[in-house]
C-alpha cells in the first residue's frame, strides 16, 4: 500500500483535496440489480389460448432411483455372495472327496474315514424312513 502512495500517481493524488478525491471515486460505483426473467418470444407473442400445450416429461424422482439402485446393489452383492459360495463349497467337497477316496499312503486311516461316512449315511438314511413314516400316520 506505502509503494502505491509512492509513485507519482499515489502523490498527486495526496496533494488533491480529499472531496474531490470522494467525489470521483463514487460516481464509478456499480449497483446491482436483477433483471426481470426473459420469456420465450414464441408464448409471449402468440395468444394464449392458441399456444400449443408444453409436453412435460416425468423425471424420475429420488426416491424411486433410491430404489432402483438399492435393489440393484442388493441384486449384485447377491450374487458375488453366491459365486463365492458355491466355490467354497467346491474347493471343500473336492478336499473332502480327495481326503476319503484318495489316500493311498494312509490306507488304515482311509478305509476308517469311509466307513464312518458309510455309517453316517446309514443313520441319515434311517432318519428319513423314520420321518417319512411319521408323515405317513399323521395323514390318515
Amino acid at each position: 500500500m506505502l509503494s502505491k502512495l509512492l509513485t507519482p500517481r499515489g502523490i498527486r493524488a495526496l496533494r488533491q483535496p480529499p472531496t474531490t478525491s470522494l467525489l470521483r471515486n463514487t460516481t464509478t460505483i456499480r449497483s446491482f440489480h436483477r433483471s426481470p426473467p426473459i420469456l420465450d418470444t414464441a408464448t409471449t407473442s402468440a395468444p394464449l389460448s392458441s399456444a400449443a400445450p408444453r409436453t412435460t416429461s416425468k423425471p424420475v424422482g429420488a426416491f424411486r432411483g433410491g430404489i432402483f439402485g438399492f435393489l440393484l446393489g442388493a441384486v449384485c452383492a447377491g450374487a458375488g455372495t453366491f459365486y463365492y459360495v458355491m466355490e467354497e463349497y467346491r474347493v471343500s467337497n473336492e478336499l473332502l472327496t480327495e481326503d476319503i477316496y484318495v489316500r493311498g499312503n494312509d490306507y488304515d486311516k482311509s478305509v476308517a474315514l469311509q466307513a464312518s461316512v458309510q455309517k453316517i449315511h446309514s443313520y441319515v438314511a434311517t432318519l428319513e424312513d423314520k420321518v417319512d413314516s411319521m408323515e405317513k400316520k399323521k395323514g390318515k
